[in-house]
């Protein structure tokens, strides 16, 4: 059979079943993703004789005879095609992993179609962008900007490194990369929520054709270890093992098949025959806490982590108030859904060093963890993430590395393991559910006179996250307001579910969700509008941050731009929009503050280089999965270099090129890896200031000759981060482009930042909404965001973030959920069931900075990666309180709830 892909002919015909997006991978063409493998995402798209077509549902015999073409070929010689280009002056991206479906399916869109996008785009999802910058790169009028001139990078809308890239299907994730006889792994999963492994027969899964060898748990380390990584390992519970013979959740692995095809590794699963004993089990988490509840660990309880304290006297606080308001708030599981799926590929390299190329947002953890599992050395061990295709926390986790590194080690061969859209719902982790009695009062002149919180957090069946999760999201979400009295009772437990783990805001939009709505009902109570009442309570620039249970003390207010977010409030109270004939209306608003970065270190290290060439090399381990932070890092060593960007070159995320980085989560990569850069970047600017000066010489002597050493002693403690050198000192000699060249030898310099002290970032949204009160439908009528992020260091790049963070929570908000049934199974394992917001289901949202300057972080910036999803659904549901007269304490808020609200 012959084909012609992108121009070219191709003879080898597909194997009986294979899907076109596998074949065409297989022919090299990796911008062709793996999303869904149900025809639900649109990352696969290519065009078969001009037509899109979802090239995972596609049979490829049907392309015989036919002309395909797939990203790379969509444009001419050295040229983009219109669509890419506009997609790249737009920044219609943030991962990238969409990127290519997106693009074309936009390429074959007729006049009538580009007519109704909503309708065009119904089978291409992106889980970043909130779909605003597609639009805009779709329809127009793009978001463009002249590139800045040397030394001016920070504040304008400087392009992605990665952008062309991106847009032509040439950057490289995990799997886009041949590896010459790799083997493939699959894992049988538990059938059972609670259960022991009696006895594994593997002798049928062994002579399937193909399968080269079946692992259990007697093959893997009898070590505790958690799947969360963080840089202080004391914050997780050491409760997981790489195969148990115990097994806690229905999806649970049982054992591994590694074998020279995917068909053979799945046919070899199939052939395992495992005796149970199954055990009892608890799949609810106030369950878990009855004395009598199955012990999911050991014996004990089911009580991971609890949390009692409290500031004042809660209850003469709640005496002395002229209204008190109580309810108890559901929130549910949610799934990150990232279009690039959990996935890890090893082998063994020529000096016989294991390797790991990882989908992770923290390389260099998972290479502690995997070396300590198997007692190697830590340089006996690398990790590598290419791009990464999206994170939003869940790729905080050792989900796959562990199993493929005992697969490499006892095989000696490449293997790789690759999540289905089904092993993401099943066998990775959830945002956490939590149960919330919220408990509030005020008097009637507006002040609070108490808050308490009553939280029940349900980590699934491993601990990972669960107690500090609990802890980020009772603190912030009251330390916030100032009031005399308040009390925090919080419990972690255990229950037989999949487990839950990181996940963006980090416990911080459950609570806020409980919080702001008893807010917004006491100023109902108390007659006084919602703006004015939380201007009247909250913190202010200069005050202490207080919470039951508080922080460590590194965290303060560094810059305050909350009362500037409350007064975009205002104004938008003062709007009106246009709703449907009969439809209730309503408006509503929250607020939401966080901490950049987590208490108890997050380190990030960065060395900046002068190449030969004129260029600048900057490397830093931070991993980049559409969070923004490259960008950010070329901008500010651009600027303090006194380059443009196009001089400036990252490398990252490769435990063997970088430095330490602890890893891209906790909104840290501007803040902390962020400063680690401008460091390095202030130091080299000393070095070369002092080589033009013609002391470099005997200041830095040989250390400087390569690209990995320090700067040298003359640098003292602002080579090592530990300050900085004033930018005055170069002068004007270092002021252009030509001065970096020198005379064309190899100067470095480092940076280091440990994450300490820490400022705090604020957010508020509102909402104006119509609810059809025959069926509960809603409509969000506007949508306006407000945000304190310090410098704007890229306002297009954080205004992707922001309309990206807003349309994740409103997908949570609205229709998100993953359910588990009575036996522990959980029943969304795809996107048919599980709702994903599309173009057609998310708003504009308005976005204002505020006008602030932050103290700690650098060049006075701060975190805003996390923090936009917080306020969202306590906005939303005080808009459809106002307009209902119903307040809704359980999300999603799906018209069925809606309108049975109604009802009652």
């Amino acid at each position: 059979m012959t084909m012609e892909i992108n121009g070219n002919t191709h003879e080898r015909a597909p194997r009986p079943g294979q899907c076109l997006r596998t074949f065409l991978r297989e022919e090299g063409c990796f911008g062709v993703k793996k999303g869904c493998d149900t025809g639900d995402c649109g990352a696969c798209t290519v065009h078969v004789d001009g037509k899109p077509v979802h090239s995972c549902v596609y049979p490829a015999f049907r392309a015989a005879g036919r002309s395909v073409t797939t990203i790379e070929g969509l444009a001419g010689s050295g040229e983009l095609h219109p669509v890419q280009q506009r997609f790249l002056d737009a920044q219609g991206f943030q991962c990238g992993f969409c990127t290519a479906g997106m693009i074309m399916t936009a390429a074959a869109l007729s006049a009538d179609q580009r007519e109704d996008l909503p309708r065009s785009f119904k089978g291409n999802l992106c889980r970043c962008t909130g779909y605003a910058s597609i639009l805009d790169a779709v329809s127009g009028p793009p978001r463009t900007a002249t590139p800045p001139v040397s030394g001016a990078a920070v504040g304008s809308d400087v392009g992605a490194p990665a952008g062309p890239d991106v847009v032509t299907g040439q950057s490289r994730y995990t799997f886009d990369l041949d590896v010459p006889g790799v083997l493939h792994l699959k894992v049988l999963r538990s059938p059972h929520a609670h259960a022991r492994i009696i006895a594994v027969d593997t002798s049928a899964a062994l002579a399937v054709p193909g399968v080269e060898a079946v692992l259990t748990h007697k093959d893997a380390p009898d070590r505790l270890f958690s799947t969360a990584q963080h840089e202080n390992e004391a914050e997780d519970p050491y409760d997981t093992r790489v195969l148990d013979e115990v097994l806690r959740f229905v999806g649970q692995r049982v054992a591994a098949v590694i074998a020279s095809s995917e068909a053979a590794a799945e046919e070899g699963c199939r052939q395992l025959r495992v005796e149970y004993d199954v055990l009892p089990s608890v799949v609810d988490p106030r369950a878990a806490l009855a004395p009598d509840a199955p012990v999911v660990h050991g014996a004990g309880s089911n009580v991971v982590a609890e949390l009692h304290a409290s500031l004042g006297d809660v209850s003469a606080g709640l005496a002395s108030a002229d209204c008190v308001f109580s309810a108890t708030f559901r929130t549910a599981r949610v799934q990150h859904a990232s279009l690039e799926t959990h996935g890890a590929v090893g082998w063994m390299d020529e000096s016989g060093r294991l390797v790991i190329r990882s989908s992770t947002q923290t390389p260099f953890l998972t290479r502690r963890a995997v070396a300590r599992l198997y007692d190697l050395p830590l340089e006996r061990v690398r990790v590598v993430a290419g791009r990464v295709g999206g994170g939003f926390g869940g790729k905080q986790e050792m989900l796959v590395e562990d199993l493929v590194a005992l697969a490499v080690l006892r095989t000696g061969r490449p293997v790789r393991w690759e999540y289905t859209r089904a092993d993401q719902f099943v066998g990775a982790t959830t945002r956490h559910p939590f149960e919330i009695t919220m408990t509030g009062g005020a008097r009637r002149d507006g002040t609070l006179t108490a808050l308490q919180l009553d939280v029940l957090v349900d980590t699934g069946a491993y601990g990972n996250h669960g107690p500090s999760v609990m802890h980020h999201g009772c603190h912030e979400s009251l330390a916030v307001y100032k009031c005399a009295n308040m009390r925090t009772d919080a419990v972690t437990v255990y229950t037989n579910t999949v487990p839950a783990g990181a996940f963006r805001g980090y416990g911080l939009g459950q609570v806020t969700f409980a919080v702001e709505s008893v807010l917004d009902e006491l100023a109902r109570g108390i007659g006084m509008d919602p703006v004015t009442f939380r201007e009247l309570n909250v913190v202010r620039d200069g005050d202490d941050l207080t919470a039951p249970g508080a922080h460590a003390d590194d965290l303060g207010i560094a810059s305050y731009g909350l009362d500037q977010c409350l007064g975009r409030m205002r104004e938008a109270y003062a709007t009106t929009d246009e709703a449907p004939d009969g439809w209730l209306v309503g408006q509503g608003m929250a607020i939401a503050m966080i901490a950049a970065g987590p208490p108890g270190g997050h380190f990030a290290d960065a060395t900046v280089t002068r190449l030969p060439d004129g260029r600048f090399e900057v490397a830093v381990g931070t991993a980049e999965f559409g969070n923004g932070s490259t960008t950010v890092h070329a901008q500010i060593a651009a600027d303090e270099l006194g380059v443009g960007t196009d001089r400036i070159v990252i490398r990252q995320s490769d435990t063997d090129v970088v430095r330490h980085d602890t890893g891209a989560f906790a909104s840290t990569g501007v803040v902390v890896a962020g400063q680690a850069v401008l460091r390095a970047a202030r130091a080299l600017r000393a070095a070369m200031a002092a080589e033009s000066a013609g002391s470099a010489g005997s200041a830095l002597g040989a250390e400087a000759a390569g690209p990995g050493v320090a700067a040298g002693s003359a640098l003292g403690a602002e080579a090592a981060g530990l300050g900085v050198v004033a930018g005055s000192a170069l002068g004007a000699e270092a002021a252009g482009p030509g001065v970096a060249a020198g005379s064309g030898s190899l100067l470095s310099a480092h940076g280091h930042f440990d994450g300490t002290p820490r400022s705090v970032a604020f957010n508020a949204q509102w909402f104006r909404v119509a609810v059809d009160p025959d069926t509960g439908e809603l409509r969000i009528l506007r949508s306006v965001h407000s945000a304190d992020a310090g410098t704007v260091m890229n306002p297009r790049q954080l205004r992707g973030q922001i309309e990206g963070g807003v349309a994740q929570a409103l997908g949570a908000t609205l229709a998100e959920h993953v359910d588990i049934d009575a036996s522990g199974q959980v029943t969304t394992t795809g996107f048919r069931q599980y709702h994903l917001p599309t173009v057609a289901d998310v708003p504009r949202t308005e976005v204002h900075f505020a006008q602030t300057t932050d103290s700690i972080g650098p060049l006075g910036a701060k975190s805003m990666s996390e923090s936009p999803f917080n306020p969202v659904s306590p906005a939303l549901a005080n808009a459809v309180r106002d307009a209902i007269g119903v307040r809704m304490t359980e999300i999603p808020l799906t018209a069925d709830r809606i309108w049975q609200a109604m009802r009652e």
